[in-house]
C-alpha cells in the first residue's frame, strides 16, 4: 500500500495500537489517524503528529467518521483484558461486536481497500485445551465451535462478520488469531494486566517492598505462549497486505508454564520468592500454544522473539514505571518513545 493514503488504527490509545501508531509512523506513513474512546491523556503511547481522535466505535456514525478517507484499517479496538477481566465481564466483551460490525459497514462504503481484524487464539475449541501438554492449535482447531465463553465467541463472530463482508461486499479483509501478545508500553495493574506483565509487577512489588513471595494464580501448570509485540507488528502488517484471505494464527511457539514464566522473571529481577498458589483465581484453559505451520507456508515466517528476551524489556519498562513509588516519587506518564 501506498505510504501517502490514510492508515486509520482503531484502538489507537491501547496496547498493540500505540505500537502500531508508532511502527507506522516511523516507516515514513505520512497519513495515520489514530482513534480510542479514552482521553487522549490515558493513552498508552501518544503521538501528536498523527491525527487523534476520541470516539465511541461501538457508534455507527462513529465509526463512519472514524474511517472517512480511510485507505487502509486496522481493528484493534476492543473491551478487554486478561483472563481476571474476561472471565468477569462477558457481557462487556460481547458488546465489542458492535465495533467490528459498525467498521465493517464503514468500511464497505468508505470503499476502504484493506481491513485487518485482530482476533484472538480465545477463539479456539476449549475441548482442545484442558491438557498443559497440549497439542499446538491449527486454525482448523476453531471448528466445531466451543471458545472462551463471552469473549471468545465475540471473536469469532467478528471473525465470521470480516469473512461475510468479503464474500458478500468485496471487502478485503484479513483476519489475524493473536496469542498473548506482551511488551513494554501496556497494562501491567488494574485488572486487565495479562500473565506477562502481571507477573513482572508481582516480582518487582517483592524485589522493592523486600516481601520475598508471591501468588500465583492456579496451580502453575497451565501453559500458553506469549508473543512479543515487535513480532505482534509484523505479523499484522505482512497479513494486511498479503492475499492470505483465511483467518490465520500470528503467535509464538515457545509454549511454558506459569511457573517456568515466574522462573524467568525471577531470574532477570535476581530474586527467588516463595509461592502461594490461588486455585479459585481465574487461570483460563489449562494449555494453548500456536501451531505456526500455516504462517510459515504462507509468509515465510513466523513469530520468534525468544520468551526470556522480550520478557526482559518487559520487565524493564514495567520496573521503571514502579521503582518511583517506592522511591517516595511521584510517577509522571510516560512519553510516546520514538
Amino acid at each position: 500500500m501506498l505510504k501517502d493514503g490514510k492508515v486509520v488504527v482503531c484502538g489507537g490509545g491501547g496496547f498493540i495500537g500505540g505500537h502500531l501508531v508508532g511502527d507506522l509512523l516511523r516507516q515514513g506513513y505520512s497519513d495515520v489517524r489514530s482513534v480510542d474512546i479514552k482521553p487522549f491523556d490515558e493513552w498508552y503511547q501518544r503521538f501528536p503528529e498523527a491525527e487523534n481522535l476520541q470516539l465511541d466505535l461501538s457508534e455507527k456514525d462513529a465509526c463512519y467518521r472514524a474511517l472517512d478517507g480511510a485507505a487502509v484499517v486496522y481493528n484493534l479496538a476492543a473491551d478487554m483484558g486478561g483472563m481476571g477481566f474476561i472471565e468477569n465481564n462477558k457481557a462487556l466483551c460481547m458488546l465489542t461486536v458492535l465495533i467490528n460490525t459498525h467498521l465493517c459497514m464503514a468500511a464497505k462504503d468508505n470503499r476502504v481497500q484493506r481491513y485487518f481484524y485482530a482476533s484472538s487464539a480465545c477463539v479456539y475449541n476449549a475441548d482442545k485445551q484442558r491438557d498443559p501438554n497440549v497439542t499446538a492449535l491449527k486454525e482448523a482447531d476453531a471448528y466445531p465451535a466451543m471458545p472462551e465463553d463471552g469473549y471468545g465467541w465475540e471473536k469469532l463472530f467478528s471473525e465470521r462478520m470480516c469473512r461475510h463482508f468479503r464474500e458478500d461486499f468485496g471487502l478485503q479483509t484479513r483476519v489475524a488469531r493473536y496469542h498473548n501478545v506482551y511488551g513494554p508500553h501496556g497494562t501491567f495493574e488494574g485488572g486487565r494486566e495479562k500473565a506477562p506483565a502481571a507477573v513482572c509487577r508481582k516480582v518487582i512489588e517483592a524485589k522493592l517492598s523486600g516481601k520475598h513471595e508471591i501468588e500465583i494464580w492456579g496451580d502453575g501448570h497451565q501453559t500458553r505462549s506469549f508473543m512479543y509485540i515487535s513480532d505482534c507488528l509484523k505479523g499484522t502488517q505482512d497479513l494486511t497486505h498479503s492475499d492470505i484471505i483465511e483467518p490465520i494464527n500470528i503467535g509464538s511457539s515457545e509454549l511454558v508454564s506459569i511457573n517456568q514464566l515466574v522462573d524467568i522473571v525471577e531470574t532477570i529481577a535476581g530474586v527467588k520468592l516463595r509461592r502461594s498458589y490461588n486455585l479459585k483465581a481465574p487461570k483460563g484453559v489449562n494449555g494453548r500454544n500456536s501451531d505456526n505451520t500455516l504462517i510459515r507456508k504462507l509468509m515465510g515466517w513466523e513469530p520468534s522473539t525468544k520468551l526470556r528476551d522480550g520478557m526482559e524489556l518487559t520487565y524493564r519498562w514495567i520496573y521503571d514505571q514502579m521503582a518511583p513509588r517506592y522511591a517516595g516519587a511521584k510517577r509522571t506518564p510516560v512519553a510516546a518513545a520514538h
